[in-house]
Parts: structure tokens; sequence; C-alpha cells
């Protein structure tokens, strides 16, 4: 769990730093590099490490993942460019990829079926804490002891785990003929660079480069259309087609993207609108969350608990996620009616429902994985990271493009106001109530988005093949 937890948590710790990042190594516009970078080295690491986990010992590949977190944390955190923080966030990304990824996997090799429940059920409340604690650590530290230190913190949390990962009983896979797919490797590169960068421009709407759009489009595709062709007829592949083309594992992946798409665009963007429509202070904000952060997890719990006892696995997040949908177009409509007690209920409701989806997946794709545990969860990792960067991307476009439909100018003014600042509300003067009524009916759209998300997911989940351990 202490891997796993280190890995989500750098993927967020450093939302809050930025600013300070920022202004401390200079090059504002290239500041979002420090998160995609991290973003892609994770997403093209998970399947590797799954792979050669599966090949040649998970524990082994564990320990390698802490190694290249802790140089890549260190190299970030002595980082006197945005170039070298960039190159060193990818470097953690690498060793990222891996903590999330193997986690799970050794789950699947040390515990029986029944009980991979209940620790899924652990894992999905960690990783949950994780992507909410982190951007309050990262300011805590940030505030205190500067920037640099979110990046040092991960040493001493890198080491405790290796501590504990000794405990784990070694497992030596039966030797078989090994042959690293390293065009595999640069095609899934290519697609999820391509992809990433993608959706980095669809967020900024409407300063988007049209020619690199474009071109990032047909990078994406054709690099996705040669990897399964590739696959194909790879002898040992990273991504192998028949594992992928089971009919229980690929629509579990589907339910990971739509799920990350939808859980963490609400995470993201549940804050602006507390900011910008309602007026919350930033620990305002964070204790609207904690009724999100408790209930997902005792949701998620529960549903381990329950599928350790029953052994039924995907009715619990067809149902959660029906649910869900249902929750989330409501929402669409009353948001702004509700108080702000009944906004925290909501949201704690909806979170509950959410909070056992993951967990059954994870359990599930362990029971139809076989010997391939670690290339199986890291297809669920690889899918959840792709999931959570494009469903960001597309809710905030539909913000931002309603906000303009509606009749308002997306400034940087606006900008600064989605994102709390004071300074902002004083510039647009009166006009600022009138924004906060337009960014306050174009969250409309924004939960109906993300309500299609879940939708998607519960059709997927109710058509799951397997349904019991």
């Amino acid at each position: 769990m202490l891997p796993l937890f280190i890995g989500v948590m750098d993927q967020t710790i450093v939302a809050t730093a930025l600013p300070a990042i920022a202004a401390s190594l200079g090059e504002l516009e290239q500041i979002a590099w420090v998160v995609v970078a991290y973003l892609i080295a994770v997403a093209t690491a998970a399947p590797v490490y799954g792979r050669l986990g599966d090949a040649f010992g998970r524990k082994r590949m564990m320990f390698i993942a802490i190694a290249v977190t802790i140089a890549g944390s260190l190299a970030c955190a002595t980082s006197g460019s945005i170039e070298m923080l960039v190159a060193g966030r990818f470097l953690q990304g690498l060793g990222g990829g891996g903590l999330m990824g193997l986690s799970h996997a050794l789950v699947g090799q040390s515990v029986p079926p029944r009980d991979r429940a209940r620790f899924q059920g652990y894992f999905s409340t960690v990783m949950v804490t994780a992507s909410v604690i982190g951007p309050v650590i990262g300011g805590v530290l940030t505030e205190h002891f500067g920037w640099r230190s979110i990046f040092l913190i991960n040493i001493p949390l890198c080491l405790a785990a290796a501590l504990l990962l000794l405990r784990l009983a070694s497992y030596r896979p039966p030797p078989q003929p090994f042959r690293f797919d390293f065009p595999g490797l640069l095609l899934l590169f290519t697609f999820v660079a391509s992809l990433l960068v993608l959706v980095e421009q669809v967020r900024h709407f409407f300063d988007m480069n049209l020619p690199l759009v474009a071109g990032l489009l047909f990078a994406t595709l054709a690099s996705l259309l040669l990897l399964y062709l590739r696959e194909k007829r790879a002898t040992t592949p990273l991504l192998p087609i028949p594992l992928l083309s089971n009919p229980n594992i690929w629509r579990l992946d589907l339910i990971a993207l739509c799920h990350g798409g939808l859980f963490v665009a609400l995470i993201s963007l549940l804050p602006i609108y507390l900011s910008a429509v309602r007026e919350f202070s930033p620990s305002d904000i964070g204790v609207m969350m904690l009724p999100m952060t408790g209930l997902v997890g005792f949701g998620s719990f529960l549903t381990g608990k329950l599928v350790s006892r029953t052994g039924r696995t995907m009715i619990f997040p067809s149902l959660g996620l029906t649910v869900c949908a249902i929750l989330l177009v409501i929402l669409a409509f009353v948001v702004n009616e509700l108080s702000i007690i009944g906004l925290g209920f909501y949201m704690g409701a909806l979170s509950f429902f959410l909070g056992g989806v993951m967990a059954a997946v994870q359990v599930t794709i362990l029971s139809e994985a076989g010997p391939l545990l670690g290339t199986a969860t890291a297809t669920v990792q690889l899918s959840r990271s792709l999931g959570a960067a494009a469903g960001t991307a597309i809710t905030s476009a539909v913000l931002f493009t309603t906000i303009a439909i509606n009749g308002t100018e997306v400034s940087s003014d606006v900008l600064a106001l989605l994102q709390g600042s004071a300074a902002a509300v004083g510039d647009l003067g009166a006009g600022a109530e009138a924004i906060r009524a337009n960014v306050a009916s174009a969250f409309a759209g924004v939960f109906l988005t993300i309500a299609a998300f879940a939708g998607l997911a519960a059709y997927f989940a109710w058509t799951v093949p397997h349904r019991r351990l």
C-alpha cells in the first residue's frame, strides 16, 4: 500500500506547488510539462513493469521501481531549470508506473482470490486518499519548507516501502524464453505521449494550435494502429492481444478508463465550482472535500468485504455506477439550489457509490489474468491514467466553451477568478457577479458530461461476463 500511496500522491502533490516552481525557475509557459511528463512516464512504464514482473519476479521489479523513484525525486529536488525538472519528473514517473501497477499484482500473487477483494478495497481507499491529500501536502510543504521538499519527502517513504517489501515472500516464475518488445514500447510511448499532449491542447480550448492538434491526432491514431499490428505478431508482446481480447479484460479496462475520467474530473472541477460560484476559501474547500474522501473510502472498504463474503464482484460496480449516473444528472439541475450542507452530503453519497468500482474491477481482472497478473493490472493502470487525463480535458473544454457561448470571454481575469484569485474579482468589479452566474449555469454541462462517463462505465459493468469468484 505504501508504494501505491507514493505513486498516486506524486501525480497530484505538485499541483499547489506549481506557482512557486514557476516563480523560482521561470518559464511559466512550460510549467504544465511538470505534470504532463509524469503522466506520460507513468502510463508508459506501467505495462513495462507488469510484463517484466510476470517474467522475472514482481518483488524484484518493485525494488527497481522504488530505486528509480528515489533517483527521479532527487533529480527533481536538485533541478536548476524547468528543463531539468521536467526530465526529473519523467524519471520519477518511470518509477511511479511500477509502484502503482506492481502493488496490485503483488496482492494477486500473495493472497487467495476471495481475500483479494478485501485488500483491493484497502488499495482503492489508499488511491483516493493519496489523490485528494496530495495537493494539501504539497501546499503545506511548499509554504513551510520550499517546493523542493515535495520531492525530498519521497526518499524516506520509498526507503520505508523497501523495508516493508522485504517481508513479502519471493516468487520466481518458471523459466521461459523472453525477449523484450522494444518496438512495442516505442509505439506505446508514441501513442501515450501524443495522446496526452493532445489532451493538454484540448484543455486550453481557446488557445489551441490547430496544425499541432491535427498532427498529434494523426500520431495518436497511427501509433495505436501500428502498436496493435506489432503486438499481434510479437513473440513476447508488451500488451498480449489474446489477453486484451478477453471480453472480461477489455470491458474492465474500459470501466477503468471511464471511472478515471469521471472521478478525477469531479475532484478537479468541484473545487473550481466551490471557489468561483460559492466563494469558498481553500480551507473551506478542503473541508467540503472530506465527505467525498471519507465515503469513497468507506464504499471501497465495504465492497471489498462484501465481495470476499459473497464472491460476487461486478454487481457492485454495476449498481454503483448506475446510481452515480442518475445522481449526476440530477445534480446538473439542482447543484445551485442545494445548501452547502446539502451539497456536502450529496457529494458524499455520490462518492460512496463510486468507492466500490475499482476494488471490484481489480479483483475481477486478477481472476482473469492467469499467470500474467502484472500485465493485466498494468492495463487497468494505463486505462485509468489515460481516462483521468482525457476526462479532465473534456470536462474543462465543456466548461470554458459553455462560458463563452453564454457571452463571457474566457480572459486571463476570468481564469484567475475560476482559480479563486481575490485580485481578479477586484479587477472585474461589478461584472464579477454576472460571470459567477454564467459559471454556475455552465457547470450543468460539466456534471452532465461526467454523468455520461458514469453511464458508459455502467453499461460496460453490466455486460462483463465474469460476475462471481
